[in-house]
């Protein structure tokens, strides 16, 4: 079974996150897509970051029962910081019928190369990249063991302007799963 990993802290999940997580299993050869909730990227700030356990309910919920998804707190019990290539290892040995794939915006082959030991990962993973506002579509491809999903669909949602959206009482509910947004209204979330 061909497996894709969409990495990610999820702080909160939104609509972005599902329309790409829809457009893997429904036009690509990926039969499962797992959300792997990250406690905590070591190339990011973890100021802004909710509870880990927070996070992951908010991706089941938006998830749905859909069993073409499964949200994943593999990385809770791991040591920290979470390493890409240690999750990749120790699925791959759980899993070993699994054909893992790695799903990556063309924006993070730009800190790539300081990913722990991605040299294993280009060796041993392949990577689905999906196009990100201002990525440059040739230098994408100066990478190994990719595939380029440019007709993946472009939606220029983050959540840190979710989360600023949030803290300045903006109404965002379109901008995110329904149940999401209601969980986080009901525990207030993000002021």
């Amino acid at each position: 079974m061909n497996v894709g990993l969409f990495f990610g802290s999820f702080n909160p999940v939104h609509i972005g996150h599902m329309a790409l997580a829809n457009y893997f299993v429904e036009f690509t050869n990926i039969d499962q897509l797992w959300f792997i909730v990250s406690p905590h990227n070591p190339l990011k700030n973890k100021k802004s970051l909710i509870s880990d356990q927070l996070r992951l309910e908010m991706v089941e919920l938006a998830i749905d029962h859909d069993e073409r998804f499964t949200a994943s707190d593999i990385e809770f019990r791991m040591p920290k910081p979470s390493y890409t290539i240690d999750t990749l290892t120790y699925l791959s040995e759980k899993h070993p019928k699994n054909n893992f794939i790695l799903l990556m915006g063309a924006d993070g082959l730009n800190s790539f190369h300081k990913w722990k030991n991605n040299d294993q990962i280009i060796r041993q993973y392949h990577r689905y990249i999906y196009p990100r506002r201002l990525s440059n579509t040739e230098e994408v491809l100066r990478h190994e063991n990719i595939t380029l999903l440019d007709n993946a669909p472009q939606i220029e949602i983050s959540s840190s302007f979710i989360r600023k959206a949030i803290k300045e009482n903006k109404d965002i509910r379109y901008f995110l799963p329904v149940k999401v947004s209601e969980f986080i209204e009901r525990l207030n979330l993000y002021k």
